[in-house]
């Protein structure tokens, strides 16, 4: 299992100067953060994109380029492009550049991306938002297949044979597909053979099998194999010390962070109640002392049916720099061993676990 972070690279916003808090700083540290994933041995860092003001994330390419000659063996990946928004001759470019860059350690985890402010500062009509998404796919495969593309589509200006230059290194490149709770999105991933990426951000995992298992159904009636067939997981986690300060560190910004988004959407406030409750056995959240959270990365695994990637976001608890970091460690350090040497074993998880407990 493959197991590294994703940011949305939240900024801290000055709401009488209505701009992000000294916005360079924060890239710098950034880069830090992913420098020490790769130091740790975390297996990949994604960066999200939105156009908000608060993230920092709106040119992912330009973010993981700036990593690519800081770090040796982390893969740098997207979370998510948003592809509806974007033209794929473009995302294909900047991806093989990067992939040239790192060396062969660029991906792209696709999506429709869970925000709409991309559509009317784009140009693009919001009632287009599947039919988008399924031409752009459509062509961003096609250019990783061919060089020269003949293709035809009802958004985009038809290409006629032209060239689609950077080659990357990776042949193919990576590309993933990120999906919510859409049913169709998961038989798509599926026919198309193309790996899962599952943003599970609340609730009870499990609850996803069903979906994970029409993905690896249909992938396997279209004549893919398992090995295709890869499905990651994109979690809210946080690892601290001990359970009790890694709760009371993350809660106050992932509380704020959901009651503001939830305005939008008209969901309630975030409570403490509600929190704890995600800590549970079942719920979503990744929060806690490094064998709490080996322990619940292995019942995630056990109860979707195995999973080849878990990406923990941190950021949207907007914690200081330094406590970020000192997560970053424990989770290279002490969760990804854990959780390795675990899933290598003929033996059972919990006595593993539990001989791990009392150690500490």
């Amino acid at each position: 299992m493959e197991i590294g972070l994703d940011s949305f690279v939240a900024a801290t916003v000055d709401p009488v100067a209505d701009r992000a808090v000294d916005p360079a700083r924060h890239l710098s540290e950034l880069l830090e953060a992913i420098t020490l994933a790769d130091e740790v041995g975390l297996d990949v860092f994604g960066i999200g994109e939105h156009h908000r003001r608060e993230f920092l994330d709106s040119a992912p390419t330009l973010i993981l380029a700036a990593a690519a000659p800081r770090t040796r063996r982390i893969r740098l990946t997207s979370a998510v492009t948003v592809l509806s928004a974007a033209d794929p001759v473009r995302v294909f470019q900047e991806f093989a550049t990067l992939d040239l860059l790192s060396s062969g350690r660029a991906e792209i985890v696709a999506g429709r991306g869970s925000f709409i402010e991309a559509f009317p500062l784009f140009g693009l009509e919001l009632e287009d938002y599947d039919s988008l998404f399924a031409e752009k796919l459509d062509l961003l495969l096609k250019i990783r297949e061919n060089t020269r593309v003949h293709w035809s589509g009802k958004h985009r200006t038809a290409l006629t044979g032209q060239g689609i230059y950077p080659r990357p290194l990776q042949n193919p490149l990576p590309i993933w597909l990120g999906v919510g709770g859409t049913p169709g999105s998961f038989i798509r991933a599926g026919v198309l053979g193309l790996p899962l990426m599952v943003a599970i951000i609340g609730g009870e995992p499990h609850r996803f099998r069903p979906l994970i298992d029409r993905y690896r159904e249909a992938g396997f009636r279209s004549g893919h194999s398992p090995d295709q067939l890869k499905v990651g997981i994109h979690s809210l986690g946080y690892v601290a010390d001990n359970s009790t300060t890694a709760e009371d560190e993350f809660f106050p910004g992932y509380a704020r962070s959901f009651t503001e988004i939830g305005r939008e959407r008209g969901w309630p406030p975030m409570t403490r109640a509600h929190f704890d409750a995600q800590l549970g056995q079942t719920g979503a959240l990744l929060v806690g002392d490094p064998e709490t959270v080996a322990e619940k990365i292995l019942r995630v695994n056990e109860s979707l049916g195995g999973i080849s990637r878990i990406t923990f976001q941190m950021s949207v608890a907007a914690l200081p720099h330094a406590k970020m970091l000192r997560a970053i460690e424990l989770l290279g350090t002490r969760v990804a061993p854990l959780v390795r040497t675990e899933l290598a074993s003929e033996t059972a998880a919990t006595p593993l676990l539990a001989d791990s407990h009392r150690a500490a």
